[in-house]
């Protein structure tokens, strides 16, 4: 442990110190493109999961599990993306594409246990969505504050577990001299590509790991929203059908996407990764966080009215 530790401090097998991350383009122009591109969008992400974060905070109508775990993953929305873009926007404007070995293998810990936080909280909502449609009479009484900070205590613990595995694992790969990153920050995938030594280990628990905490929490969700439609063609009215789907829409958005571009990204053996899928990476890694604030609070009526009451205050209140 000693020893990892020193070698996550400096140098690593091979006398690697720095990386070089080269990012999506080599053209200038492009570069200050891209660079006004990543600001505006990082600052949006910011602005749009600090507004979830405040406006759940202090609206008390908004205190209720479904909210609590909204929050939560606004939060690790803005945590993600403060781990990766600020990096890759001075890369973009000073021309210093290096990043220390360090440097690159705390990137790679938040960024792999902070997907993995987003998957666990994603299935967590899931299962809130499945009581309070399936049994809404016994909702207070399942879903109480001691077992939502049970189940996110738990998303933490098996995120942060997950991190730690494979940046741990990462420390025993040995690399080749100068290596060069197409990408736009230290991912899992290019790191395992650019190795000179032997990655059989790590290439077998990513896959082990990634199946449990991935496939596990898909297929949770799957089931859940199984049982969910089950229920919601038995509500009679066609209003009732309608206000329990619409609890769900938003949800199912965000599940769509956040699997949908992971699944660009990974869903492909290591030995035929490409490093310059930069457009798949770019949805996963950036667009992603950007837009679950917007299709949360886009037909949620709710949260329209907590962002009032926050921005506007009692003007907000006089109007409505």
């Amino acid at each position: 442990m000693l020893q990892t530790v020193g070698e996550m401090d400096g140098v690593n097998n091979s006398g690697v110190s720095e990386f070089l991350l080269l990012g999506i383009s080599d053209s200038p122009e492009q570069q200050r493109v891209l660079f006004w591109m990543f600001l505006s969008m990082y600052l949006v992400t910011v602005v749009g999961n600090m507004l979830i974060i405040l406006a759940i905070s202090f609206d008390p109508q908004l205190h209720t599990p479904m909210y609590f775990f909204l929050a939560n993953l606004s939060f690790t929305d803005l945590f993600f993306v403060t781990n990766t873009i600020p990096k890759m926007l001075v890369s973009l404007q000073s021309q210093n594409k290096a990043i220390s070995y360090a440097g690159c293998l705390t990137q790679l810990y938040f960024l792999v246990s902070l997907v993995a936080l987003d998957n666990l909280i994603l299935a967590t909502m899931a299962y809130d969505r499945y009581v309070a449609i399936c049994r809404p009479l016994h909702y207070t009484t399942v879903m109480s504050p001691g077992l939502c900070i049970l189940l996110l205590t738990l998303c933490w613990a098996l995120s942060v577990f997950y991190g730690l595995t494979h940046t741990l694992l990462m420390t025993r790969v040995t690399f080749c001299s100068s290596p060069k990153i197409h990408y736009i920050f230290c991912e899992m995938y290019v790191l395992l590509r650019l190795a000179c030594s032997n990655i059989e280990v790590n290439h077998i628990v990513l896959i082990a790991t990634g199946c449990f905490i991935f496939l596990t929490s898909l297929g949770f969700m799957i089931m859940s929203y199984i049982r969910i439609v089950r229920a919601i063609f038995q509500i009679p009215s066609a209003t009732g059908k309608y206000k329990a789907f619409s609890t769900c829409a938003s949800h199912l958005a965000v599940v769509s996407l956040f699997y949908g571009t992971l699944g660009m990204v990974y869903l492909q053996p290591l030995q035929t990764y490409s490093m310059k899928d930069s457009v798949a990476t770019v949805m996963y890694a950036v667009v992603t966080p950007m837009m679950n604030p917007f299709i949360y609070s886009l037909r949620n009526k709710d949260m329209h009215g907590a962002l009032g009451r926050l921005l506007l205050g009692k003007a907000f209140q006089r109007l409505t």
